[in-house]
């Protein structure tokens, strides 16, 4: 335990040093954090995620604008320093002479990003394309596999537009039929999610779209017994995993899944327009690219990133995001994330007419977080925490827990680890007093 946190704060320190922290000199920044080891490396996990002395020294390793307060870092996440940093020297150097500087020199360099990606995720860098976002590493894999007239493509109603878009496109284009079905949030336990999509499965379902964690409620789903029991049932599964990859700690192995795309500007925070698509080697073949490639029909990952002159310097400085994200460690990140959710849920909803949409269960949930309050325009209180408080929040709508009701609008709360829990506390108070006063006009 003590090797690993002696080198998350060399790490840290090497992101931070050059910049100071409130005017330090470097040098008398990296000693306090060299301290604060000392202090720490008899703490566990959890005990790290309280320690809010350690987490001043990760605050300071982002440029973030303190004059509003981010709640929405769910959407798109600021980027640390270091990895902006990289972002700039990257694109000046590819700037001085653009076809040969990023074509030759920086472009080559980017499969030693790949094999970092893969390492992560735990899969081969031959199985890791490396594109611009979820939404097409998404779009890839749901209009690439064969489907015919007729065959049923299954997914809930949680699941993100863009990904239903792509369904209901091939549905009126190609005659497939899209099956949509809701379930109750948060659930019981895990096993009623995966039962429900076992119930909805009929013998002309050929591929299943999910969500690894919702964007609405943060409901995480048994990504591993639904790929396995679709498997044994010849069913192809795509899964979203917008929110996950650098949210909270997994490898392939324990999805065990065949296709896996991801964004990198969110929870990895990496650079904005980075992300990647994951197939199993033996899938590759068998999916059409989304931009014609001169031999669609290759196992070879990178017929997915055929998309003409794109940025290098954003996929090269993804490699920063990563040495960021080991720096801190994977399950530190999220034992903090989680602690910061559970931290202004579990005040609020103690509140009258406040119901939380989203589990405490680890298992289920991690950093977002969602409640709706009763007889309350949600989307009005988030117009006004932020022209009252300068609180950045989204109003989201949930759907009903049935194909008939009327959806929920609730509050998607999500934190990150450069967020202060003076922050949260004053977000805390303006929605307290809001719920206890009622909304002006109302």
């Amino acid at each position: 335990m003590g090797t690993s946190r002696r080198q998350f704060l060399k790490n840290l320190s090497m992101g931070i040093g050059s910049l100071g922290v409130l005017g330090l000199a470097a040098k008398e920044a990296q000693a306090n954090i060299r301290k604060k080891l000392s202090e720490i490396d008899h703490l566990s996990v959890s005990e790290v995620s309280r320690d809010e002395d350690l987490w001043f020294y990760v605050q300071q390793a982002f440029n973030i604008d303190r004059s509003i307060i981010n709640l929405n870092n769910g959407g798109v996440h600021p980027a640390p320093t270091i990895v902006m940093d990289a972002v700039h020297r990257y694109l000046d150097f590819a700037n001085g002479a653009p076809a040969y500087n990023s074509w030759r020199v920086l472009r080559p360099r980017k499969e030693l990003i790949r094999k970092k990606l893969a390492d992560t995720f735990g899969c081969s860098p031959e199985e890791i394309a490396i594109i611009r976002n979820v939404t097409e590493a998404m779009q890839i894999a749901l209009l690439g596999v064969e489907l015919k007239p007729g065959n049923e493509v299954l997914t809930t109603t949680h699941d993100y537009p863009s990904m239903k878009n792509a369904l209901f496109q091939r549905e009126k284009r190609e005659g497939v039929k899209v099956k949509l079905f809701p379930f109750p949030y948060p659930p019981k336990n895990l096993k009623v999610l995966a039962d429900l999509f076992e119930k909805n499965i009929t013998p002309k379902t050929r591929l299943i779209e999910i969500c690894h964690i919702t964007n609405l409620t943060g409901q995480i789903f048994p990504i591993r017994e639904i790929c396995r029991m679709a498997r044994k049932r010849g069913i192809e599964v795509v899964i979203d995993g917008a929110h996950a990859f650098g949210h909270f700690e997994f490898k392939q192995k324990d999805l065990d899944c065949d296709i896996y795309g991801a964004n990198l500007h969110k929870w990895m925070m990496g650079p904005i327009g980075t992300g990647f698509l994951y197939v199993k080697k033996e899938k590759i073949k068998k999916i059409w690219p989304l931009f014609p490639a001169s031999d669609p029909m290759s196992d070879d990952i990178r017929k997915f990133e055929n998309i003409g002159t794109h940025p290098d310097w954003l996929e090269l400085a993804v490699g920063e995001a990563l040495t960021f994200h080991h720096g801190i460690g994977g399950k530190r990140k999220e034992e903090r994330l989680r602690y910061l959710r559970n931290y202004w849920a579990k005040v609020l909803e103690k509140l009258p007419g406040v119901k939380m949409l989203t589990s405490y269960n680890p298992k289920q949930s991690c950093g977002i977080g969602t409640f709706t309050v009763k007889n309350m325009d949600m989307g009005k209180l988030a117009q006004i925490l932020y022209q009252k408080h300068k609180i950045y929040i989204i109003a989201v709508g949930v759907p009903s827990e049935d194909m008939g009701g009327k959806n929920i609008t609730g509050m998607r709360v999500t934190p990150s680890i450069y967020t202060t829990l003076r922050e949260l506390d004053i977000f805390i108070d303006a929605v307290s007093y809001y719920v206890k006063n009622g909304l002006p006009g109302q």
